[in-house]
């Protein structure tokens, strides 16, 4: 897990139950359950949506390289630790 998908978990997940939440509420659908469908959606698209993102936005960075393997990464990274 990167740094960088951590600060996009809380904008796509905010993204994604807002949508969802909208377009319920355009289709007519004026209830509790549409603001949890798209809360409950945006729970668990947020992380997978945001991993996505951020391994598009290193791919396509000339300037960033992985600097170790991620495999041999501890599971809480040191605040200077080099990205992954």
């Amino acid at each position: 897990m990167d740094r960088l998908s951590l600060y996009l978990t809380l904008l796509s997940g905010s993204f994604i139950t807002g949508a969802i939440v909208i377009a319920g509420f355009t289709l007519g659908y004026y209830s509790v359950w549409t603001v949890v469908i798209g809360a409950v959606a945006g729970f668990l698209f947020a992380w997978p949506t945001s991993y996505m993102i951020s391994q598009r936005i290193k791919r396509q960075d000339p300037e960033w390289t992985p600097e170790s393997d991620p495999d041999k990464q501890p599971a809480i990274q040191r605040p200077n630790a080099p990205e992954v």
